[in-house]
């Protein structure tokens, strides 16, 4: 066991994602029964350097399960990344009593933590993104909902495309990660789906659209994430559009912000609060510098630095020195969790062209 926790603090920081309520939630209720004081930092790190705290009991957090959202908030905070900003927020910590932090976010709320715990304020990070785009974990709360949100809405794009013989190209959130784009599309039955993990093969996409049409193919959903206008152009979908409006009568919807909110799946409920307790029995047994994963359908602590380098991995960003704190062991590690990703990806994308004609 580790030492005795009096009063601990949670946070949500970076994009807000359904789910991060509920784990908020179980947080709070969690390490109340455990007989441990917990506050909440209102707007992320940038409450930490500002001390906006709200004691909780556990009528605080009664019926937040059901929002999406945060409502503690979350800003952007350039200021944390400083030596004043860090020192503001650890004098907090130590004027508030805050022996202990669990801190809800992606992968820059994951990098604010692992300062913090590197300076004696112990961390376990919960993964919250709609994205699902932090590699060490299978998922990533907010992204169920997010999927969800998404696939009601093409549905919806569907019947008019089918009533007017209409193809719609539609982008979809993801940043960097086309995981809700390839997935969705499987789902929508798009007849082409872009990400920016694999090449997309724009010509393959016409004659397939061109032939679809001649067998008598009414309704056309193309799945663009938005990694690929970053990579492309941003009105790469624009000239997309015009491209398939050659062939039949095409439209461009872009869903952006609204793909992140709503109330949180069942899926996001249960996981949220799974990894809600999950951080707050962690952190009472002295662990630190901890994100909660999912993998393999089970959850597990995996160490912050590993899990940030692991991610800079993935996305071939690795700088150098990046690997040298860890053993050939735990590098090979890295490889084989990157390559068992890319070739999950490379599956859902073969059978997306397998079954969506």
């Amino acid at each position: 066991m580790g030492k005795k926790f009096k009063k601990i603090a949670v946070l949500t920081s970076g994009g807000d994602a359904p789910g991060m309520n509920p784990a908020v939630r179980a947080v709070v209720r969690k390490a109340l029964a455990e007989g441990v004081e917990v506050v909440g930092v209102v707007g992320g790190y940038k409450g930490l350097i500002e001390n906006t705290l709200i004691p909780f009991t556990p009528r605080s957090v009664s019926n937040i399960i059901t929002k999406g959202g945060t409502f503690l908030y979350s800003e952007r905070c350039l200021e944390f990344k400083t030596e004043e900003g860090m020192a503001a927020a650890i004098e907090t910590c130590r004027k508030e009593n805050i022996e202990g932090i669990i801190a809800i976010g992606g992968d820059g709320t994951f990098r604010g933590a692992t300062d913090l715990a590197r300076r004696g304020i112990p961390t376990i990070g919960i993964p919250a993104t709609i994205d699902n785009d932090i590699t060490a974990t299978d998922y990533t709360l907010g992204y169920d909902t997010a999927m969800n949100t998404v696939l009601t809405m093409v549905d919806d794009l569907r019947d008019t495309c089918e009533s007017h013989a209409r193809c719609n190209v539609v982008e979809v959130m993801g940043r960097d990660c086309g995981c809700i784009a390839l997935n969705t599309g499987i789902a929508t039955g798009a007849i082409g789906i872009a990400i920016s993990e694999l090449e997309f093969d724009e010509e393959a996409l016409l004659a397939r659209a061109r032939a679809l049409k001649a067998d008598g193919k009414r309704g056309m959903i193309v799945m663009v994430s938005e990694g690929i206008p970053a990579i492309k152009g941003a009105d790469y979908c624009e000239k997309l559009t015009a491209r398939l409006n050659e062939i039949l009568d095409s439209r461009f919807s872009r869903l952006a912000h609204v793909v992140r909110g709503g109330s949180p799946t069942l899926r996001d409920r249960v996981t949220a609060t799974e990894m809600g307790v999950l951080a707050v029995e962690l952190l009472l047994k002295g662990e630190s510098n901890m994100v909660i994963c999912e993998i393999d359908g089970k959850l597990q602590p995996v160490e912050i630095n590993f899990a940030l380098i692991l991610d800079r991995m993935y996305k071939n960003k690795l700088k150098d020195g990046d690997l040298e704190m860890f053993s050939a062991e735990q590098v090979e590690e890295m490889r084989t969790i990157c390559a068992k990703r890319k070739a999950e990806i490379e599956r859902l994308n073969q059978i997306a062209l397998d079954v969506c004609k």
